[in-house]
């Protein structure tokens, strides 16, 4: 035992409902004092275990875990500048450091993650839902247990499918399915007021329930009912088909068509809803695949679950970076978050039998030993037996034995390579991008927020008004080639794609960033001066660039906003047009005269406002120098040749069906071709077997490769 803070309470032991149960610590400490001052390493053990930074009134600002205190927190006290930008604000607002020591890095996972569930850490990273996703809930306690879509938090005891992303077609899928396997669907209030009638309810009458209120089902056929339900929710789907397609068989072949033309009809509403669940996979597999899009101040996690080969559940959630955390790191963040809660499975509490009379609902029991409704399809998706991830977490071996805790088997975490396992990681990186794109908009269109960001704007930059617009640029190129430009503009906050504009850069050789945005914001500034003069002379021009910006944002930093001053001088719009710099490192502002960047809050709507027209403006320049490089990339090598016309081009690739078999034809057989004129064959063989032929078909790879080496 050791001695806390008045008023703070500390973790003495963390049961399930925390997180997972924890074996007793083998020794615990504490340390308090500055952190300002680094703890002699003597007192910090060289052990697993869990730090927390608190502020000086007792608050948890960091949680933290580590395989070796000494080591990590040893960090931590090294020169600030050399620490990221966001843990040398932590430790500076820090009063006192203390840690928790426990047996194994499991364990201290499981421990940060309970500790962080307490108190939510303000430099901790938190997945961050803003709704509440559908469940179907199976209440296995329940004398006759319900099927409900429900929301919000789940209580134990209670079977659980999902969650879903649409609670509409998890509806319709339900309505569906209760036509194969009535099981009621009603509150229990409902229940008990029909057992009192004598009466069912409507749902009876339509073929959705099988009335257990009036005694219409037996108890074991009701138990079937509950526990098709719950295969079917589980992806099992081949084993309910396969036994109703069994019974139907059977019945006609006992001359029993009335139950035969049943089966058939439940058959046929089984396949419907089949078909709403999408078949991402070969094999009848259990994995869950984990999509992130990771930026520098937000992340957006995606989940798929997918259980028997088919998608069971979704998820997505929204990441406040406030902690520096490389792309593993994250990962490792996202697992102990998503499966800190899952429990290992274990058999349902079950209702004790009382022979054919009735059942005893008085007495419960758990166990394996009569488990009524079986163990197919735990709890919500759980820990499944493989997780798919972009990149493999930090301390691989840890979370490796941190998932097979919290499931009870082996958890195999891996990053798909190839195959039908990386195209579903591709959709659902695609789906974490969308649902990013789509927290962006969903605060964009707020015109409250966008009014709080342009007047939180206008007052970091100390503008004379609030900018109503703002124009952004970006340059892309591979190695100084297919340099290309973008302009894009934000109107009252919201973007204006007619005002976009491209620019191919014409005068800049090689490489040179600093000169292809000179260039670029000297033709769009020339074009606006140009504008107002013959807006002055009476003449009509074209408009395109007549409205002049309230904001120019370069992407890039000192240099690049250097760059836009000189120009901005040099045309005489310096007192006029304000210009600031957006660098993607730390996200810092610099704007003209100043040393230092700006400060604008994280988080603030000022500096997502930015943050978005720069993203926009980069993937606009992307698009564009992807375009103008597939151009470039898809002329042949036979270009050139006199005679040798795009129809004869593409006769004679058809006929030897690629340009290396082409280059091997010698040239008596190219001379024997007889569609194909003599002077015309040996300007072929000759263009193809000139030293600088090689080079030149390397140069030009198909359209749709895209090179890493992407440059924005």
């Amino acid at each position: 035992m050791y001695a806390g803070i008045p008023g703070r309470r500390y973790p003495q032991d963390i049961g399930p409902g925390a997180g997972g149960a924890l074996s007793p610590p083998t020794r615990r400490l504490r340390h308090s004092g500055s952190v300002r001052d680094r703890p002699p390493p003597s007192q910090i053990p060289d052990a697993p275990g869990s730090y927390q930074f608190l502020d000086a009134d007792g608050r948890v600002l960091y949680v933290g875990k580590a395989k070796s205190l000494r080591s990590r927190l040893s960090n931590y006290f090294a020169d600030p500048a050399t620490l990221p930008a966001r843990t040398a604000q932590m430790v500076e607002r820090a009063d006192r450091v203390e840690w928790i020591q426990v047996a194994t890095e499991v364990e201290a996972i499981m421990l940060e993650y309970a500790l962080i569930k307490e108190h939510r850490p303000r430099f901790n990273i938190r997945l961050v839902d803003d709704k509440s996703y559908p469940w179907l809930a199976i209440t296995l306690p329940d004398l006759w247990p319900r099927a409900a879509v429900i929301r919000g938090r789940r209580r134990p005891g209670i079977r659980y499918f999902g969650p879903y992303a649409h609670v509409g077609a998890l509806r319709d899928t339900l309505d569906l399915l209760l036509r194969t396997f009535p099981i009621r669907s009603c509150s229990d209030s409902k229940l008990e007021r029909h057992i009192k009638l004598t009466r069912p309810c409507l749902m009876f009458h339509i073929e959705r329930c099988s009335g257990p209120c009036i005694g219409a089902v037996e108890r074991d056929e009701y138990e079937g009912y509950v526990q098709d339900t719950m295969s079917f929710f589980a992806g099992a789907t081949e084993e309910v088909e396969r036994r109703l397609t069994t019974e139907r068989d059977e019945a006609a072949a006992a001359l029993d068509f009335e139950c035969a033309a049943r089966r058939r009809d439940q058959l046929a509403t089984l396949h419907m809803a089949v078909e709403r669940q999408q078949v991402v996979t070969e094999r009848p597999e259990d994995l869950d695949v984990v999509g992130i899009t990771d930026e520098p101040l937000e992340a957006a996690v995606c989940v798929f679950h997918v259980r028997r080969g088919r998608i069971v559940g979704r998820r997505a959630f929204i990441v406040d970076k406030v902690e520096d955390l490389t792309l593993p790191q994250l990962v490792g963040r996202v697992l102990e978050q998503l499966y800190g809660d899952a429990e290992p499975p274990t058999a349902p509490p079950v209702p004790r039998r009382r022979g054919a009379a009735g059942i005893d609902s008085s007495g419960w029991t758990s166990g394996a030993g009569e488990a009524m409704w079986g163990t197919d399809g735990a709890a919500d998706p759980g820990v499944p037996r493989l997780v798919l991830v972009p990149e493999i977490p930090d301390d691989a071996e840890a979370y490796n034995a941190f998932l097979a805790r919290q499931r009870g088997a082996p958890v195999a975490v891996r990053v798909p390579q190839r195959g039908g396992k990386r195209s579903l990681m591709e959709t659902v990186a695609r789906n974490a991008a969308e649902e990013l794109v789509r927290h962006r908009l969903r605060r964009s269109s707020d015109y409250d927020s966008r009014v709080r960001a342009l007047e939180s704007l206008q007052n970091a930059l100390e503008l004379p008004f609030a900018p109503l617009r703002i124009e952004c640029y970006d340059m892309s190129h591979i190695q100084g080639t297919a340099y290309v430009g973008s302009m894009v503009v934000l109107e009252d906050g919201l973007p204006r794609p007619a005002h976009y504009r491209r620019f191919r850069v014409r005068d800049v050789p090689g490489n040179d960033d600093y000169a292809a945005m000179e260039e670029v914001l000297t033709r769009r500034l020339t074009a606006l001066l140009e504008e107002r003069q013959r807006n002055a002379d009476g003449t009509a021009g074209r408009k395109r660039f007549a409205y002049p910006p309230q904001l120019i944002l370069l992407d890039g930093g000192k240099g690049q906003l250097g760059v836009g001053v000189r120009v901005l001088e040099a045309l005489g719009l310096a007192d006029e047009i304000p210009i600031a710099a957006l660098a993607k490192t730390f996200e810092e502002v610099f704007v003209p005269g100043r040393s230092d960047p700006v400060s604008i809050p994280r988080g603030s709507e000022a500096l997502f406002l930015l943050q978005r027209v720069r993203d926009e403006a980069h993937r606009f320049a992307i698009s564009y120098h992807r375009q103008v490089r597939g151009k470039t990339m898809t002329k042949s090598a036979l270009e050139g040749v006199a005679g040798l016309g795009p129809g004869r081009r593409s006769r004679l690739l058809r006929q030897y069906g690629s340009l290396k078999a082409l280059r091997a034809a010698p040239l008596e057989e190219l001379l024997a071709i007889g569609w194909l004129p003599d002077p015309v064959g040996r300007a072929v063989y000759e263009h193809l077997h000139t030293p600088a032929a090689p080079a030149r078909d390397r140069a030009r790879r198909p359209a749709d490769t895209v090179s890493p080496s992407d440059t924005g």
